[in-house]
């Protein structure tokens, strides 16, 4: 608790000592505020048309997709809002902080493991495609989504009920620096958190890799026409360990502030702000560019609402299957 209470006072005082300048502060929002913009306008488009044709919202790996879409428009959203509002105002009424917390954790937490269960779509599309309506069924896929929540919030509602248990509600009528290291109130806490990273990622990269190994074997034994599928789906699940690679380095926080605060003051502000972009923003920013605008289905609905253009029905369904 001691050395919990310590890396927020030193942070408090860097905020309040290290203030950037006033044109350096607006360039670094304004970069922040644009990347994000950009961003939900694709996410936008895509939320649209996935809600405008039965072929997106009738098939499972459509639903996987767009549910990380709007994972990450509102992860995108509450970093943008912690950052905007640190900036001017460092310290927050406890539970609007602890509000903001967890669901930055929580939404944090659903894209590795978002990334893993479309991944065993893929592979159950292509090993097994004569069971894939059975085993990815509608209901099955919204109970997988509740299951990523759930699996989710578990690490920031252990930290949660930590501090119901040892702080008095006098705590929830104060202001704190609002980072997730305030949260932690015991020494246990920070192993904890450091456990379930660690069986989160493990899990997730051994699906990875086993999805990806058996579509690839599926793939040497299939036809001409199923090895395309195949070559489709070991891309994404390519692109989805990529994508997990930037994720991971969000587990890094709690390394690198420590860090931080042992550099000089004049290049901790660049160097946390370089930090917070590639860390969260960056990997957030490519969902929609690499399974959507990616995706031929997606894409020729985009183009269609575009410039206005119809797309046949049948041509869809017949994309879809491949």
């Amino acid at each position: 608790m001691n050395s919990s209470g310590d890396i927020l006072s030193s942070y408090a005082a860097f905020f309040k000592n290290h203030i950037p300048m006033q044109q350096e502060a607006l360039v670094k929002t304004s970069t922040f505020a644009i990347t994000y913009i950009a961003t939900n306008i694709i996410n936008g488009l895509l939320v649209f048309t996935y809600f405008k044709h039965p072929v997106f919202y009738e098939t499972s790996r459509y639903i996987l997709f767009i549910h990380l879409v709007l994972n990450d428009v509102v992860e995108l959203s509450v970093a943008l809002t912690l950052y905007i509002w640190l900036d001017h105002q460092p310290f927050i009424l406890v539970p609007v902080c602890y509000f903001f917390l967890i669901l930055a954790a929580t939404t944090t937490m659903n894209m590795p493991i978002n990334l893993a269960v479309m991944a065993l779509e893929r592979y159950t599309a292509v090993c097994f495609p004569l069971h894939h309506s059975q085993i990815c069924s509608l209901q099955r896929t919204y109970l997988a989504i509740a299951v990523i929540w759930l699996i989710g919030v578990i690490p920031s509602a252990t930290d949660l009920f930590t501090v119901f248990a040892v702080e008095s509600t006098a705590f929830f009528r104060s202001s704190v620096f609002c980072i997730r290291e305030g949260m932690l109130r015991t020494p246990r806490q920070a192993d904890n958190r450091v456990y379930f990273m660690a069986v989160y990622l493990s899990v997730v990269w051994l699906i990875l890799v086993f999805t990806y190994l058996k579509i690839v074997l599926a793939a040497r034994s299939a036809s001409s026409s199923e090895k395309t599928t195949a070559k489709k789906a070991r891309n994404t699940v390519l692109l989805h360990g990529g994508q997990l690679i930037l994720a991971m380095l969000t587990y890094t926080s709690p390394a690198f502030e420590q860090l931080l605060l042992t550099l000089p003051a004049d290049m901790r502000p660049n160097i946390n702000y370089a930090r917070y972009y590639l860390i969260y923003i960056v990997p957030r920013a490519l969902s929609p560019i690499i399974y959507g605008l990616r995706d031929e289905n997606f894409r020729k609905h985009l183009k269609a609402h575009c410039f206005q253009k119809q797309v046949l029905p049948s041509k869809a369904t017949h994309n879809t299957k491949k």
